[in-house]
């Protein structure tokens, strides 16, 4: 059974969707889908035919109701799942068929701060970290502040059910919360990006504190709910910062690893690659900031992903 599952995932992740492919597009959706349901119809003997997940994620049975921003399993049987996946990676023009992220960790891993982020007094204050200690072949993708409002990335990132963490600024987003609303009620986590995306260590205490807890009661009053997770605007901080985090709720302070742009990806490691765990940072930009559109940001995420073999998780399974 888990050869047979690792051949489907192959030949699911395999096959590229590209514009010079459209003639024979409704050709090669229909042979994946039966392939893909042909491997399904055995089982195993000693597994009482549960589906085994493939080496780089969960199978795509397994894994049909997860990815995205919306939770729970998605409608359908299996046939039309994989039906809608491969149509949508098809209608988005991924080059190939994103890989599934394995289940959430049943223990969550243990959090510290990256070496050489500490500030005085840290082992009482919210980790500041980069990326998750895991196993997984998995990465986390977060979107920042709220400037750009695109219709078309939310249809994009609900189709094809890749997960995203957004962290909000709102002088930023006060101009069009039902978007955010929109992003949350499809299963996406809102959290604290302060309420004016000022550099914090310029600030005193007091107004740091007016920062980033005036954005707690701001998210709670608009969306329902406290964030746990803040990120300091620019990824700067001091040891005022971590306390006025604390003081109104924050638990963790998640930086990043690599950040996203619609045309490449630049790297804070040496060598200039992904490793598990790594989060992603990318914004809330468009055509005024970038040489192209959030969707087009996600296409070149998720060429870069899915070429090194990594899925893409829910940060907060992992926290």
């Amino acid at each position: 059974m888990q050869l047979v599952r690792q051949k489907e995932q192959k030949m699911l992740h395999g096959r590229r969707f590209t514009a010079g492919s459209r003639g024979r597009a409704g050709v090669a959706l229909s042979a994946l889908l039966v392939a893909a349901l042909g491997t399904a119809c055995g089982t195993s003997g000693d597994s009482g035919g549960a589906p085994a997940p493939t080496k780089g994620g969960k199978s795509a049975e397994a894994s049909s109701g997860t990815g995205g921003g919306a939770a729970g399993a998605a409608p359908g049987t299996r046939a039309e799942q994989l039906k809608a996946r491969l149509a949508a990676v098809k209608k988005w023009k991924l080059d190939k068929v994103p890989l599934d992220a394995p289940a959430a960790p049943k223990e969550k891993p243990k959090i510290s701060t990256r070496d050489g982020f500490e500030v005085e007094g840290h082992e009482d204050l919210p980790p500041v970290f980069t990326t998750i200690p895991t196993e997984d072949k998995v990465v986390f993708l977060t979107v920042d502040d709220g400037a750009e409002k695109d219709p078309e990335f939310l249809k994009m990132m609900k189709e094809l059910r890749i997960p995203y963490t957004a962290f909000l600024s709102d002088y930023l987003v006060r101009d069009d919360y039902r978007y955010f609303k929109e992003m949350q009620a499809d299963g996406v986590t809102l959290n604290n990006h302060s309420l004016n995306h000022r550099y914090m260590p310029a600030l005193s205490y007091e107004k740091q504190r007016e920062e980033v807890c005036g954005q707690q009661d701001t998210m709670r009053r608009t969306f329902g709910k406290r964030p746990t997770l803040f990120r300091p605007p620019y990824g700067n901080y001091n040891e005022d910062t971590l306390r006025a985090a604390k003081s109104c709720g924050i638990k963790a302070v998640p930086l990043w690893n690599a950040e996203a742009f619609p045309n490449r990806m630049d790297y804070r490691e040496w060598d200039r690659d992904l490793h598990p765990g790594d989060i992603i940072l990318t914004h809330f930009r468009g055509r005024d900031d970038w040489e192209g559109t959030m969707p087009d940001m996600v296409r070149h995420v998720m060429k870069t992903v899915t070429d090194k073999g990594y899925a893409v998780a829910r940060l907060e399974d992992y926290l």
